[in-house]
């Protein structure tokens, strides 16, 4: 693995995280939480809801696209489509108290599975490589 180039060590250490995240959610009741969801819910969270469009561009797909999977997602009870609070025609997509649930459980998954790496590198070595690539997003 040493071999690899550092692109493809991101991507694939990134790809193993991810694939974690979602065996915990599935574990947990979240089975029906897929990584395009996870993109489109975290946005909706920062954003207190969004509407297409928002997504659409966030997610660099299009807002037919997003309607789809926001139709899952509503179907599933993670979201629910209101109307837009300055825009009489528009719509908002937020969150259910089930999409905040399964935000704050992503949250403790994460937790965990840093400090799985932190017993695997130690806290420091870990703490070094989170600065440096903030710095390098920082830079970007």
């Amino acid at each position: 693995m040493s071999n690899m180039d550092l692109v493809s060590l991101l991507s694939t250490s990134f790809q193993i995280l991810i694939d974690k995240l979602h065996q915990r959610l599935s574990e947990l009741g979240f089975h029906d939480i897929r990584p395009v969801h996870g993109y489109l819910i975290k946005y909706i969270a920062i954003n207190n809801g969004a509407t297409g469009i928002e997504l659409a561009d966030h997610l660099g797909i299009t807002k037919q696209a997003v309607s789809k999977i926001v139709d899952y997602l509503e179907e599933k009870h993670y979201v629910l489509r209101k109307p837009h609070p300055t825009d009489k025609r528009g719509k908002i997509v937020v969150l259910t108290e089930r999409g905040r649930l399964v935000v704050e459980t992503k949250e403790k998954i994460l937790n965990e599975i840093e400090q799985h790496l932190i017993d695997e590198v130690g806290a420091e070595r870990l703490q070094m490589m989170k600065d440096d690539l903030a710095s390098v997003i920082r830079k970007t």
